[in-house]
């Protein structure tokens, strides 16, 4: 019998994690993950520090560009415009069944 060990970490905006983090946690390179930056879809901490300190939740979108960027053979353009696409249907999506209930109860009979 062998004992397993692992660590997790809590992706919110609570916790902050570095560049170099990010970057070895994604797969990407720091390079990749500027240029994230510079096209808007990752944000760091701070703009103006220029610490590269992001915030833990960044993490999944960094996984997720690399595996558009490695499954599709994306560019960094292409990776940004994909991310940027799914955010727009994940905010529709929302936005729809935030209505549902308002359409529902407006077409049940008085």
């Amino acid at each position: 019998m062998s004992v397993q060990i692992t660590e997790t970490i809590w992706l919110n905006q609570d916790e902050v994690c570095s560049l170099q983090h990010v970057a070895a946690v994604s797969g990407l390179s720091e390079a990749d993950i500027m240029d994230l930056v510079e096209t808007g879809v990752l944000s760091p901490v701070s703009e103006h520090t220029g610490s590269g300190m992001f915030y833990s939740e960044c993490i999944v979108v960094a996984r997720k560009a690399r595996r558009l960027r490695d499954d599709f053979d994306l560019n960094a353009d292409a990776v940004a415009l994909v991310l940027n696409l799914l955010r727009r249907v994940d905010a529709l999506e929302s936005e729809l069944q935030a209505l549902q209930p308002a359409a529902r109860r407006s077409r049940q009979p008085k």
